[in-house]
C-alpha cells in the first residue's frame, strides 16, 4: 500500500492561507503564553506549522524504519512534494519566507532520510543470507573420527576359532569315487571245437587227433 507524504499537509497548509487567505499574518501571535519564569512566550501560525512539520517528519522517519514499510513510490512521491515546495519558495516571492524555507527543508530531510534507509535495509538483507550460512557451518559438529580399542581387537580376534581347525571339521561331502568291477562275461561258444576260447590259454600246437 503506498503511504501518503506527510509533509504534504504543512505545505498545503501554508499554500491555503497564501492563496485563500491573504489578510491571515503568519508573523502575529495567535495566543502568548506565560511561562513559569514568568515570560510571555507569543506562539505564532509559523510556529505552529514548524512544529507540525517536525512531527510528522519523526512520524515519516519511523514509518520508514519499519521493515517493507516503504515502497519506491513513496520516496517517489516525497521527491515530488520536495521539489514543487522548492519551485514556490524559489518563484513566487510569497513564500520566500523563512517558515516556508525551513517547511522545505524538512521535505527534503524526509526524502534523504527515506533514500538511507532504504539503502541500509537492501545492505543488511544482501548480508543476512551470508551470516546464515557461516553460522550454520559453524553449528555442524565436526565428524567424529572412529577410535581403535586395541582391547576389543585382540577379545575378538580371540574369540574367533583358527581356520584350521573350522576346514577340520567340516565333513567331506563329496567321497572319492570307486570304479565299479564288472563281472567276466562268458565266453561266447562257438560251434567249432577246436575254435572254442579258452580261459585266455594260448592255443596248443599239436594238431587234433
Amino acid at each position: 500500500m503506498v503511504g501518503f507524504p506527510l509533509l504534504l499537509i504543512p505545505l498545503a497548509i501554508y499554500n491555503i492561507i497564501v492563496f485563500l487567505m491573504p489578510g491571515v499574518s503568519f508573523t502575529d501571535p495567535l495566543v502568548k503564553l506565560t511561562l513559569m519564569s514568568g515570560a510571555e512566550w507569543p506562539l505564532t501560525l509559523s510556529d505552529v506549522l514548524l512544529a507540525l512539520g517536525i512531527l510528522l517528519l519523526m512520524c515519516e522517519v519511523i514509518k520508514g524504519a519499519r521493515p517493507g514499510a516503504k515502497y519506491l513510490t513513496d520516496h517517489l512521491l516525497s521527491l515530488i512534494v520536495f521539489g514543487a515546495a522548492a519551485a514556490e519558495f524559489v518563484l513566487w516571492s510569497k513564500f520566500g519566507t523563512s517558515t516556508y524555507f525551513l517547511l522545505v527543508a524538512l521535505s527534503m530531510v524526509d526524502f534523504l532520510s527515506g533514500l538511507a534507509l532504504r539503502t541500509r535495509r537492501g545492505a543488511v538483507a544482501a548480508a543476512a543470507p551470508a551470516v546464515s550460512r557461516k553460522s550454520s557451518r559453524a553449528a555442524e559438529p565436526p565428524a567424529a573420527e572412529p577410535e581403535f580399542d586395541p582391547a576389543a581387537a585382540s577379545t575378538a580376534a580371540s574369540s574367533a576359532p583358527p581356520a584350521a581347525s573350522v576346514a577340520q571339521s567340516v565333513p567331506l561331502d563329496h567321497p572319492e569315487p570307486h570304479p565299479s568291477v564288472l563281472p567276466h562275461a562268458a565266453s561266447p561258444e562257438v560251434p567249432s571245437p577246436g575254435l572254442q576260447p579258452g580261459n585266455g590259454a594260448p592255443p596248443s600246437d599239436t594238431p587234433p587227433r
